[in-house]
């Protein structure tokens, strides 16, 4: 698993983007708590419940 840290202009983190080996991704807050995922499979973005969001990845709109 890699992880990809999200920053604004003046360095404080946002959130995390968690890539697992499935390619599947999971949006985690400053604090860590799951807010999303992307599952390249069905090309779409799942809230943390698992609920639709949108078509393809809009994981940091959910920030």
């Amino acid at each position: 698993m890699s992880r990809q840290t999200l920053k604004d202009r003046n360095n404080h983190v946002l959130g995390y983007i968690d890539v697992e080996s499935s390619g599947r991704q999971c949006l985690r807050n400053s604090n860590f708590h799951v807010i999303g995922y992307y599952d390249p499979g069905r090309n779409q973005t799942l809230d943390a419940t698992f609920h639709v969001v949108g078509n393809g990845n809009i994981l940091t709109t959910l920030l």
